[in-house]
Parts: C-alpha cells; structure tokens; sequence
C-alpha cells in the first residue's frame, strides 16, 4: 500500500494502491466498490447484507457461516491464497472465489467482510477493506503490532465503518454478569489480579517443503519475509504451527490472551486504556528456535517464564499466573470472583447470587456476537467488542511480550502509546514489512 495517503481513496488511488499491496503483479478489475466514492446509500432494514470473506481457515470459517445464515446475511465471495480451500467454500456456498482479496473488495455487492488471516496480514486487509467502504468483522487477536492497532482504529473512524472483533466473550451473557459484578464493587476494593501465564512466541527455522499445488505460498508469506514452506509453518495450531511463531503471532499470549486479557480490561472498566508499568519477574526471556516439527509443549515451558506484571494508574495489579484462560481471578476486600468463559464463580458463593440492580452499572448487551455485528451494520452504532475496545485489549497481551522481550521494568503512557524516553521498548512498538505490503503512514 502507498505510504502518505491522506484522504478517501478515488476509483483510480483504490486500483492503483491494491496493485501496489499485491506487488503491482495483478490485473484488478475496474470497477467502483460501493462506499469507495463519497455515497449516501445505506442498507434498508430488510436488507440482506453481502458478505465477504478473506482468509476464513479454521476459526473464520464459523463466522461467516453464521453470517451468512443469519436473516441479515447472504454469502457474496472469498477470497484466499490456499486453491483448495478456496474450492470448498465455492462448492459449499456456490460463489465466486477469488486468490487476490483487492478483487473480492472492488465488488459492489461486497457490504462487509469476515477475516480470520493470520496475524500478520490482518492489519492491511481491515485497512484496505475500510478503505473500500467495507464493514470489517476480524478475528482476534486484533492486530501482530501496536502501531497497526492504532492505524486500524483510524481507518475504521475515517471511513464511519463498523467493526467487531472476535472477542465473542464480551457476547455471553455469564462474562458480562461476571464484568458487572466487578464494575459495581461487589468485591470492594480490588487488591490484585490473577490472569493466565499465557506463553509468549518463539523462532521457526523449520526446513523446506514442497509447496502444495495451488497454494500462493509468496501471498501467504506477505508482509513477513518470504521463507521456505512448511506445513508446520502454514498451519495454525500443528507442530506447532504459525500461532506459536514470532513473526506471525504473538503466541498464545496475544491467542488467549486476547480472550482473557479482553476479560480484565472489562471488568476493571479501562477499554480504551491500559496500565501504566510492565515488569517481570523469574529467569531470563529465552525462547528456543524450532529447526524441526515438534508440539508445542516444549516450546510453551520455556516461554512461559518469567512471570509478567501490569500496574495500572488506580494502583491494581495484574499478575499472570494460575488463572484460567479464558478470564482471570479478581480479589478484593469482601472475597473472590473468578471469570471463565461462559462461566463466573465467587468465594463467598453469595457475591455471584445477588442480581444486577436497576440504578447499577449495566454492560453493553449482546448475546450472540455475529448477529450483533449485523445488527450494528444497519443501525450504524458501536459493536459490544469495538475496534478501539480490541486494540486496547490486545495493547495488553503485545506489552507483556515486549516486557519479555526487553527484560526490564517499563513505564508506559497508554494515552500516546509509547514507552516514554526507551528507544529499545519503542522499537517493538512495530515490525518490519516486505515492499509492497506496507503499512500506510496514514490511512
């Protein structure tokens, strides 16, 4: 994507520019996708909305399947860089299918897209997708970086795009209970917070393999370096898989994490904040490279240690340790309360048998995650897991990474965004891209 850009893209900057992010390699068609050009047309109520989907493997697949059955939902096209999938989902949904996502957003009848791509490539195309006018419905973790969690906020406020992320959590009705329980003092005053020792990422090196017939291995690479294939690599969770590897993910600390840590931020009322120091505590960060397949057990003992801390500015304090994780263990002056998914506990038994009271704190309200997301769509609000509400929550799984990695107390101002004064910290505030894939300067 070309850097510097400033304002809504015209019909000749989005066809230029999605040439550009592709590697000026492909041939997009000509076409003006709706909301690209300044448009006052909305979707009706008993309008079905389109429904794209880019990258939808594993956990996307769920998603759009659940939209696209949804009486708000109809299937448009996909798009993926893996032929094969890409074959099923034309035969399961009877639609066009698509190896470039630019092609898939220059449709019309493209509203929205669900996205479940790797981490790495989830910024750009909720990016591009804003920028084409698209409703954006991503899978967590939100974002690889915190830079591009920020671009993302931009992009989907400039454009007046709704945006959910897969924090469906925030949609069960056990967790929001939970959340207000702890946001109406039921437990008096916190004194510490006990979250899941999520592990953080480690090194791949692992050795070649032929790359399977209709794979794009070069688009799946994309803003990464280009490596050899291996389907230990391309895979999400196998031996071990790309979510356990650093330039792809941030580990199961940004892939549970995103759901526990999301939970924390809930209950505690800092969607949109976030703590002000970050330490840790035990053995050194040394996170081992994987030269062959091998589960992942090894590789999350060793990055598991040491311990990381969050402080926020009211004085709680968030250690991650032996909580669950999907939530965490809140304690306070008049007992416990322990959130899970689908699920919260109190000692004493009484805290979680006493009902929300009318004059009290109630949470967003939403008991089915996609549905909400639809909902939005045509009403133009907020979604109950907002892309600010993501990017703060998963700021918090990237800075206990970065705590690990630096390996030292850190102070940081969750207004600006950066670790005041540390070049060091700062610099992990981001990664490199390959030419052709970067990041825009501004969106």
């Amino acid at each position: 994507m070309a850097r510097n850009e400033t304002r809504r893209l015209s019909r000749r900057g989005f066809l230029k520019n999605a040439a550009a992010a592709a590697g000026g390699t492909l041939a997009v068609p000509y076409l003006i996708p709706r909301g690209v050009l300044a448009s006052e047309d909305k979707l009706g109520a008993n309008d079905r909305i389109g429904i794209g989907g880019i990258g939808i493997g594993r956990q996307g697949s769920g998603v759009f399947r659940n939209c696209v059955k949804s009486k708000h939902g109809q299937a448009i096209a996909i798009a993926d860089v893996n032929a094969a999938t890409a074959a099923k989902h034309r035969k399961d949904y009877k639609i066009q299918t698509y190896n470039d996502y630019h092609q898939l957003l220059e449709r019309k009848d493209v509203d929205a897209i669900v996205t479940a791509t790797p981490d790495h490539w989830r910024a750009l195309v909720t990016i591009h997708a804003c920028q084409a006018g698209k409703d954006v419905y991503a899978e967590k973790p939100m974002t690889l970086t915190i830079r591009e969690g920020r671009l993302m906020v931009q992009a989907v406020r400039k454009y007046e795009r709704v945006f959910q992320t897969g924090c469906q959590q925030r949609s069960q009705k056990e967790n929001r209970f939970g959340c207000e329980l702890i946001r109406n003092g039921r437990l008096g005053k916190i004194e510490m917070v006990i979250g899941h020792n999520y592990p953080s990422p480690w090194e791949c090196a692992l050795p070649a393999q032929p790359v399977p017939e209709g794979l794009d291995w070069e688009r799946w690479c994309g803003p990464n370096e280009l490596v050899p294939y291996n389907k230990d690599l391309c895979l999400p969770r196998a031996n071990p898989g790309w979510i356990s590897f650093r330039p792809y993910s941030g580990g199961e600390m940004t892939g549970w994490g995103a759901h526990g840590l999301d939970q924390i931020q809930w209950a505690l009322g800092m969607d949109g904040a976030g703590p002000v120091e970050i330490w840790t505590e035990g053995p050194k960060f040394d996170p081992p490279t994987y030269t062959q397949p091998e589960s992942r057990e090894r590789g999350e003992k060793i990055c598991s240690s040491p311990m990381v801390f969050f402080r926020y500015a009211n004085g709680i304090t968030v250690k991650l340790d032996n909580g669950n994780p999907g939530g965490a263990i809140f304690i306070g002056e008049k007992g416990k309360i322990e959130i899970f998914r689908g699920r919260v506990t109190s000692n004493p038994a009484e805290l979680v048998e006493e009902p929300i009271r009318d004059d009290e704190i109630h949470l967003y309200k939403s008991d089915n995650h996609t549905e909400n997301w639809l909902e939005c769509i045509k009403s133009r609000e907020r979604t109950v897991a907002d892309v600010e509400i993501g990017h703060s929550s998963t700021t918090l799984c990237h800075l206990g990474n970065i705590a690990r990695w630096v390996g030292r107390k850190l102070t940081w101002d969750p207004e600006k965004e950066v670790f005041p004064g540390d070049d060091e910290a700062n610099s992990h505030l981001d990664r490199p891209r390959r030419e052709g894939y970067e990041l825009p300067e501004t969106v």
